[in-house]
């Protein structure tokens, strides 16, 4: 019973559909019939220029795309690989501060070779346009640096790098990871003197203004 009455369903659902293509054709041919040639003329260019438009579109985003997978599709890769030289640091750093190696051989030895190592990584990664980020005396950059914490330094400028936590990569002009630092700021003490300085001069001005 379903197939017939799927059967029967089909044809007029065509005679409708035809129905409705007959309408449409129907008032578009009334539509060109209405317009001028010149205006047939330069509905037609309008168009064939939308529609060149819109392919040149699609070709750009295309060709950006492309582009895109050739320049950054070892992007996951390569920052997953930045947690090699981290665990190169964090095993330099334990070495060293390990009281039982100071100052043996074996130390030194290690400490060369783990340097080669991190070296040669660097390089392999420099050779694929990956870079380290310069931080160190830098003006902080929100765009490339994250601040993590603050340091009392009267010899910088507020806001200079003093010290890299988490070392920072570009990727090309694409930000790979930023740079974890601390950055400098002026010690209380300062502004306190200032304060009292200020307080002092607008007491000395209403003495002499009272005078």
């Amino acid at each position: 019973m379903e197939k017939e009455e799927n059967q029967n369903s089909n044809p007029i659902d065509k005679e409708a559909e035809k129905e409705n293509n007959n309408k449409d054709t129907k008032d578009t041919s009334v539509k060109d019939q209405d317009l001028s040639p010149e205006d047939k003329v330069k509905e037609l260019e309008d168009r064939l220029a939308r529609a060149y438009a819109e392919i040149e579109n699609q070709r750009r985003r295309f060709e950006k795309e492309k582009d895109d997978a050739f320049d950054y599709g070892g992007f996951s890769l390569a920052k997953e690989t930045l947690n090699l030289i981290d665990n190169l640091e964090r095993s330099k750093f334990a070495l060293e501060n390990d009281e039982k190696l100071k100052d043996s051989e074996s130390l030194k030895k290690t400490i060369e070779h783990l340097d080669i190592i991190q070296k040669d990584m660097l390089s392999i990664l420099k050779k694929n346009n990956i870079e380290e980020i310069k931080s160190i005396d830098q003006k902080l950059d929100p765009n490339i640096h994250q601040a993590m914490l603050e340091i009392e330094n009267d010899s910088k400028e507020a806001g200079t790098v003093v010290q890299e936590i988490q070392k920072g990569f570009m990727m090309k002009e694409r930000l790979l990871r930023p740079a974890l630092v601390a950055v400098s700021k002026k010690k209380a003490k300062k502004k306190e003197e200032n304060n009292n300085q200020d307080q002092k001069s607008q007491e000395n001005q209403s003495k002499s203004n009272e005078n």
